[in-house]
Order: structure tokens, then sequence, then C-alpha cells
């Protein structure tokens, strides 16, 4: 199994975590090395106004596994919280510390009145 498949597969799992806060900070973490494992140029997290959750990778046009309404949704106040981005939108660098390396991905969120997106943008 490759490392994405793996990543992937323990996304997909996260939707029955009951502590959507701990769900949401795991889903990131996963994203995260989802995208370095993959060479991912973005992942964006993106919520309609009825509240679905879509996800998208930018390497290839592939869609990964949403995390499920309640998880998905808490995605957004993670990030907002970690980057302490308001308004409707920004865009800032975040270092993330990884073994013992870091890489620093730039993060945006952007809100029209009916959907809501977080990217996360990888370095090349």
């Amino acid at each position: 199994m490759f490392c994405g498949e793996r990543s992937a597969k323990e996304m997909a799992a996260l939707k029955g975590e009951p502590d959507s806060e701990e769900g949401a900070l795991k889903w990131i973490a996963l994203a995260v090395l989802h995208g370095i494992n993959d060479n991912a140029k973005k992942i964006s997290v993106s919520r309609a106004a009825d509240g679905e959750i879509t996800i998208t990778a930018k390497y290839r046009e592939s869609e990964l596994p949403s995390p499920g309404a309640a998880i998905g949704g808490k995605i957004f106040d993670v990030v907002k919280g970690i980057t302490h981005i308001e308004g409707e939108k920004g865009k800032v660098p975040v270092a993330i510390g990884i073994r013992d390396s870091s890489i620093e991905l730039k993060v945006r969120v952007a809100q029209d009145g009916k959907a809501e997106e977080v990217v996360l943008e990888f370095p090349e």
C-alpha cells in the first residue's frame, strides 16, 4: 500500500472520531503528510452553504475522502484558530514540524456568502 493510500484511508476513518476538534487536528496532520508524500501542490477543503464538505488535492485532479460534516466543519475553526485569520479572507505561512525537519505551508482561508474554503499550499 502506498503512503498516500494509507493516509487517505486514515483520513476517511476519521468520520467516526467522537471528538470533532481532535478529529479535525488529526485530519489536518494526515492531509499535510499526504501532501508531502504524494507531492501535492495544494489541498483544498470546501464547505458549501448546505454544510457539505468537499476535499480536492491539486497535483492531479483527484478528490480525497471527506471527513464528514462534523469534523469537516471543525477543520475551518481549527485552521482559523491556528493561523489567527479573521474575516472572510486571509493567507499566512505556517511552519509544520515533521520528524527532524519542517515544512512551510501557505494556508489560505476564503469565504464568499455561500461557501468557505481552506487551502493548504505545499512548496515546490
